[in-house]
């Protein structure tokens, strides 16, 4: 476990015991390099970075570990938690040798019906992108309008725009229109961007917990109750035969509160056997928190003392998102 510097200004907003205030810090990909086409995700030199960063900062707990003393009220000074969502296969080629080399526990949310060559709707989307021969893309066939690409900033507003047309769509739709943008990019249709079932077990077995994140990340507000009941339980069945053990954690795909969770889906939760879950919800979780909308945030800024403040405004504002209610 990482032991913040005594100086630590984190220290003071978030106090040890019955008012400490826990932050939850979310990522999804880190890339061996930089990726001009993929510039929020970090690269192993910035993720190191935030790494060295947090491990001077805060009392880095393992995710189940802080939720349990959260409620209890004995949390340390400066409690945080890093955690990854989708199954990347990266997650375990790039990031955990850096988080071991730091001292820093973290949890990874799978998605578990992209374990083993697949690949999610929307880096179908991006990675065809990628492929694109410069010039015009005629995209009515997909209900999409004509999109002109050539450098990297005419790519990244094309899937961009892609991504927030299809975001809400009914998944079985999405995925189709996806795959057909894969198809006609030349995407091939199996991928080794996610995790494989022995990469799954190894991360696990070198320190990192795993968490269930549903099977397909459907948004859930939008399923019948039955089929978002399946994707929370199956996912959690599923990690459990492959890796001996039921996850305990689970994440809310997208996770916006009343956006694409609903209480319903909370309840779900609850009912499928999880001790706890997270959403994407700003802020950061006091004891009175629900354990199972448990709020994360990762600053954007690059600069360091920019990050700090960003920390520490959070911690501030812990609640400036609302959660989902009755």
């Amino acid at each position: 476990m990482a032991t913040p510097a005594l100086w630590s200004p984190f220290r003071w907003l978030s106090p040890a015991g019955e008012r400490a205030r826990l932050q939850v810090f979310i990522f999804h990909r880190v890339l061996p390099q930089y990726d001009p086409l993929q510039p929020d995700e970090p690269d192993a030199r910035r993720f190191a970075e935030v790494c060295a960063w947090l491990a001077r900062w805060f009392h880095v707990l393992p995710l189940g570990e802080a939720v349990q003393r959260l409620r209890q009220g004995s949390l340390p000074a400066a409690a945080a938690c890093i955690t990854f969502d989708d199954g990347y296969a990266d997650n375990h080629e790039v990031a955990q040798p850096l988080l071991k080399a730091h001292g820093l526990p973290a949890t990874c949310f799978v998605s578990t019906a992209y374990i083993d060559g697949g690949r999610m709707w929307n880096d179908s989307v991006i990675e065809g992108v990628r492929r694109l021969p410069a010039g015009r893309f005629t995209g009515a066939e997909l209900g999409l309008p004509d999109y002109d690409v050539g450098d990297a900033e005419s790519r990244i507003a094309m899937y961009r725009d892609v991504l927030k047309r299809w975001k809400h769509l009914d998944p079985r739709r999405r995925g189709e229109l996806s795959d057909e943008l894969a198809r006609r990019c030349g995407l091939d249709a199996r991928s080794t961007l996610m995790l494989s079932r022995p990469q799954l077990r190894a991360m696990r077995d070198a320190g990192m917990d795993i968490g269930a994140h549903t099977m397909t990340h459907p948004i859930l507000a939008t399923l019948p109750e039955a089929e978002a009941r399946d994707e929370i339980g199956g996912g959690r069945e599923l990690l459990a035969s492959w890796l001996g053990e039921a996850p305990s954690l689970f994440a809310y795909p997208n996770g916006v509160p009343r956006q694409d969770y609903s209480l319903r889906d909370v309840r779900l939760a609850q009912a499928c056997g999880f001790d706890a879950a997270v959403s994407t919800a700003h802020g950061a979780n006091l004891r009175a928190t629900d354990p199972f909308q448990l709020r994360r945030f990762t600053p954007w800024d690059t600069q360091k003392m920019r990050f700090a403040a960003r920390c520490a405004l959070n911690l501030v504002q812990h609640d400036r998102q609302p959660l989902a209610k009755e």
